[in-house]
């Protein structure tokens, strides 16, 4: 695998390598690893913390520079582009209802649920995982295991800057219809975001739930029960609302995940 690694790290520095084949192999053999599931975009060490895999990234895109455009079609449906579709769905263990679509380069794991939805190349998606009705997964994106990305839940994509990190969901969360969750949002095991809440890098994250506000930015921590919010921001023209997030309680460690999770939208009254 080092000597792999060799040959993207060379071939990004000088994508002219790529006309020979122990280096466009290289990128075949990357992406081949990515589908399934032996190599990851970003991971999750021993200690807790999440590493970017640059190297991965890299292959990724130089997939898109060796690869040619081409036509594909599926019953009647055609599609043109340079990325072929996964399949196999039946022998990889997953349920795909039409008309989910999810792209080479993607794991997705035995026991996954795709309603009509999109999973995009480099993600990573954990067994037991429902990936509900107009849901997408961007670009390297990790999602755990037994997840719930409701209806219309945007995960945001990131393949350059290359060290930058991916959305991470970890295991057991819930994430609430028409949520957005981008720009590497790092969301605590067993979370349960409400409807309509929109996090990035820059979002305001207060925990309300003890007598004096505490403030995050990116993070979500464990067990975390969120929904949408306002907060007060001064321009030159005067102070207006702008979109935070609010954490307003935690799922109980006492209690199985489905009661736990049911408990928080009954307790804290959150739309989903």
């Amino acid at each position: 695998m080092e000597n792999i690694k060799r040959l993207i790290n060379l071939s990004w520095e000088n994508n002219s390598l790529l006309a020979d084949n122990e280096y466009s192999n290289a990128v075949e053999f990357v992406l081949e690893k990515l589908d399934n599931g032996e190599l990851r975009t970003a991971e999750k060490m021993s200690d807790g913390q999440w590493i970017v895999n640059d190297w991965v990234k890299k292959a990724v895109i130089l997939y898109f520079v060796i690869r040619k455009m081409e036509k594909m079609e599926v019953g009647i449906f055609e599609f043109h582009d340079k990325i072929p579709l996964k399949h196999n769905y039946k022998k990889l263990g997953i349920r795909v209802v039409p008309h989910a679509i999810a792209r080479y380069g993607a794991y997705i794991a035995p026991g996954v649920i795709m309603m009509p939805s999109y999973v995009n190349i480099g993600a990573y998606v954990e067994t037991g995982t429902m990936v509900d009705t107009w849901a997408t997964v961007g670009s390297c994106a990790q999602i755990g295991k037994d997840v719930h990305l409701s209806g219309g839940v945007g995960i945001g994509g990131v393949l350059e800057p290359i060290q930058a990190a991916p959305v991470i969901i970890e295991d057991n969360c819930f994430i609430g219809s028409r949520s957005i969750i981008v720009e590497g949002v790092h969301i605590g095991k067993e979370s349960v975001l409400g409807a309509n809440v929109v996090i990035t890098q820059s979002t305001r994250i207060i925990d309300v739930s003890n007598d004096e506000p505490i403030e995050h930015r990116g993070v979500i921590p464990p067990r975390s029960v969120v929904i949408p919010g306002t907060t007060t921001k001064k321009f030159p023209a005067g102070e207006y609302q702008i979109p935070c997030a609010l954490i307003i309680g935690t799922r109980k460690e006492s209690t199985n995940k489905k009661t736990s999770l049911n408990d928080a939208l009954r307790e804290y009254k959150v739309s989903v």
